[in-house]
Formats: structure tokens, C-alpha cells, sequence
């Protein structure tokens, strides 16, 4: 069988980084998709001090010519994408040092544009470019990483875990990426294409902050199962560690 190709945005860091590592140790042919060729070089060579030998693919998430950029790169190379993980995001309240606190009455639209920006937008638009590629391999696999704060019916619930946890500009983008993922799933459902969003769970990262309750390897098993997925897994779903969560 050829080797899968990978690729997994946001990796220079945190549960990016440690899932691109997951899945060149399952010997996926895994691309660190990095904002920039310093970062990445720092990454890989991190990753060669663990044994572990990756690549590196210069990606703009939040730039529609860096999209093309990376479609015309990996389509003459490898003629085909067997795995996307839009992994890339970023926060804005209620993680440690990631931007002001607000709520849905008064939060800042600059902000909520800059969180859908990169968490929403771009990522429906690299998925979008990139779809040709995954349609050319035997089992393509999209993980869309969300997150529980993403989940209508948790933040409805009185009682739940997120309850009290609310932060509109992120957990409002995180739920628009949930909708994608139905969406896409049930428009690629008679292909071999399966689409599901996963939540890593707080993590020890640097927007997790260190009270967080899992570690960064653990924080990559739900994306790195959904992208090793077999042909009778399942598509158009919520998760975290192989359960499902509402949405």
C-alpha cells in the first residue's frame, strides 16, 4: 500500500505538533503545516530528537494564496491527501493570556471576526481547496478539531461541565465548525471521505494553561484515531477519546 500523506495545521506546537508526531509513528507521511519556515525547522528538529522524521509545508491558514500554494505543492508531489487535520486555531477569554473577557452581550466584533477568521473561515476555505486531493485517495479522512465548548446542547444544560464555561467568540466558532462537519460529511456520505469533528480535551498547552487536566499526548489521541479511521468508522460525528459528545 502506498504510505499515507498527511497534513495537520497549526503543528509547530502544543497538540498539533504532538499530533503529526502520532501519526508519523503509525508511518503516515505527515507535513507540519507552519506559519512560518523557522518554526517549522524548530518543530522538526524537536521531533528529530525524539526519533520521529517529519516535514514541513509553509501555511498561512488565514491567506487563500497560501491555500493554493500548498494544493499545487502537495498535488505535485504526491498527486493526492489521504489526511486533513485543521488543527489550527486561536482563543480569545477564559484560557490564560489569550484575550480579553467577554460575553455575547458586549463582545468586541473585531474580535469575534478574528476568532471566526481562523477558526471558521479559514478552515472551511483550505478544506475547500484541498477536497480534489482528498477525493483522490483510497480513504480520505478530515478531522476537524473542535472543542466540548463548542456543544449547544452542554451550554443549554444547567449542571453541565461548560455550564459556567463561556467564552462566545471561541465556543460560538467552535460550534460553526461542528456545523461544517455535519454538513461536509453528508455531502461526501457516498464517498470514501469521512468527515468528524473531535474534541482534544483540556490540555496542557499554552491556551489549556497548566492546571489543565491532560497532557499534550493524550490532548492528540482523539484526532490521530479519527484519522486512522476504518473503512467502517464513522463520518459525520462529535468525539473525544472514541466516545461520542452531544452536539
Amino acid at each position: 500500500m502506498p504510505q499515507k500523506i498527511a497534513l495537520v495545521t497549526g503543528a509547530n506546537r502544543g497538540i498539533g505538533l504532538e499530533t503529526a508526531k502520532q501519526l508519523c509513528l503509525a508511518d503516515v507521511h505527515t507535513y507540519l503545516g507552519v506559519r512560518s519556515v523557522e518554526q517549522g525547522n524548530k518543530a522538526l528538529a524537536q521531533l528529530a530528537a525524539e526519533g520521529v522524521k517529519a516535514s514541513i509545508l509553509e501555511l498561512d491558514v488565514t491567506n487563500p494564496a497560501s491555500h493554493e500554494a500548498a494544493y499545487g505543492f502537495l498535488n505535485s508531489r504526491h498527486g493526492k491527501l489521504d489526511i486533513l487535520v485543521n488543527n489550527a486555531g486561536i482563543a480569545a477569554g477564559s484560557f490564560p493570556g489569550t484575550g480579553p473577557e467577554h460575553n455575547a452581550a458586549d463582545v468586541p466584533m473585531d474580535l469575534l471576526r478574528r476568532v471566526f477568521e481562523t477558526n471558521f473561515f479559514a478552515l472551511v476555505a483550505l478544506t475547500k481547496t484541498l477536497l480534489p486531493l482528498l477525493r483522490k485517495s483510497p480513504a480520505g479522512r478530515i478531522v476537524n478539531v473542535a472543542s466540548i465548548l463548542g456543544s449547544l446542547q452542554m451550554h443549554a444544560k444547567p449542571g453541565s461541565p461548560i455550564y459556567d464555561s463561556k467564552s462566545f467568540a471561541y465556543d460560538a466558532s467552535k460550534t460553526a465548525v461542528n456545523a461544517y462537519t455535519i454538513h461536509l460529511a453528508y455531502e461526501l456520505r457516498e464517498t470514501k471521505i469521512k468527515v468528524n469533528s473531535a474534541h482534544p480535551g483540556w490540555v496542557k498547552t499554552d491556551m489549556g494553561g497548566p492546571e489543565a487536566l491532560m497532557e499534550i499526548a493524550d490532548g492528540a489521541r482523539t484526532s490521530v484515531e479519527l484519522a486512522l479511521l476504518g473503512n467502517d468508522g464513522p463520518s459525520g460525528g462529535f468525539f473525544h477519546l472514541g466516545k461520542p459528545l452531544p452536539w
